[in-house]
């Protein structure tokens, strides 16, 4: 395994909180463990001179590769299903009321490979059932990493993976793959569902402000101060009423403008 330098690993951690929000000033070692064959692969020798390399080329290929690396991609169907149970109970009845004009506004920031906007299109479609062709209920799904958007837009999954959706879903909103023990969300779903490169320390100025968010497991990477720009920039970036999700191992503080509602759950009031 390469060394890093005290200056090396100083450089480094800089860019990447800067560019891309992520704390791992605490992770010297991890990141000489988990790029060492990178940069071997690469033709390095040292840590200084790929680092070099990172900042200077700004190879937007190695950088997610690099970042992909560095962080835990980890998902799956039904995550932290009480926040699914909330927003079907209490988030689509209040939307429903008040949207008027049937267009929902809805992101998943951070969506990784697909599960979580997948889950949500298809809980838009049980709630809404022979009303849903009437709604506009796109969900935008966002993420930095291309290969994980790549793979999610594909819309194919293992059997394993979908073990806690409900029993139903599988032969509604799946069909089966070429691929053996493989399952494909069906069209009607993945049509639902907008897949998008996005940075979350860019500002947002999507089209439309959101009545939902789900950032959920992705600021486990940020320190405070980038996690309360970052839920700000949620707040401004939503309607009045609107909802906040997070994941349960995260925190956000006191000092944010949201109302806190239940564990990880928060309001816009």
């Amino acid at each position: 395994m390469l060394t890093i330098s005290n200056h090396d690993f100083q450089r480094f951690t800089s860019f990447i909180k800067e560019r891309y929000g992520l704390d791992l000033s605490r992770k010297q070692h991890l990141i000489a463990g988990r790029l060492s064959s990178t940069i071997t692969t690469l033709g390095f020798s040292n840590f200084s001179d790929y680092v070099d390399y990172i900042i200077s080329s700004r190879d937007q290929k190695e950088i997610e590769n690099m970042l992909n690396r560095l962080t835990t991609n980890y998902t799956f169907f039904m995550r932290e299903s009480s926040h699914f149970d909330y927003f079907r109970s209490t988030v689509l009845p209040y939307l429903e009321q008040t949207k008027k004009e049937r267009v929902l506004s809805i992101w998943s920031a951070g969506c990784s490979y697909g599960q979580e906007p997948y889950t949500l299109s298809m809980i838009l479609k049980d709630y809404f059932g022979s009303k849903a062709s009437s709604w506009d209920t796109r969900v935008l799904a966002t993420d930095i990493s291309q290969e994980a958007l790549r793979f999610a837009s594909r819309g194919e999954y293992d059997k394993d993976s979908l073990k806690d959706i409900p029993s139903n879903w599988m032969t509604k909103y799946f069909s089966p793959s070429t691929t053996p023990d493989m399952l494909m969300v069906k069209p009607e779903i993945r049509s639902n569902v907008i897949f998008k490169t996005f940075n979350l320390m860019d500002p947002i100025q999507f089209r439309l402000k959101f009545d939902v968010i789900f950032c959920r497991n992705v600021m486990i990477y940020f320190d405070l101060p980038t996690k309360l720009s970052l839920v700000n920039r949620f707040y401004n970036a939503s309607n009045t009423g609107a909802y906040l999700f997070i994941g349960h191992s995260e925190s956000i503080g006191n000092s944010t403008p949201y109302r806190y509602l239940m564990p990880a759950v928060y309001r816009k009031l």
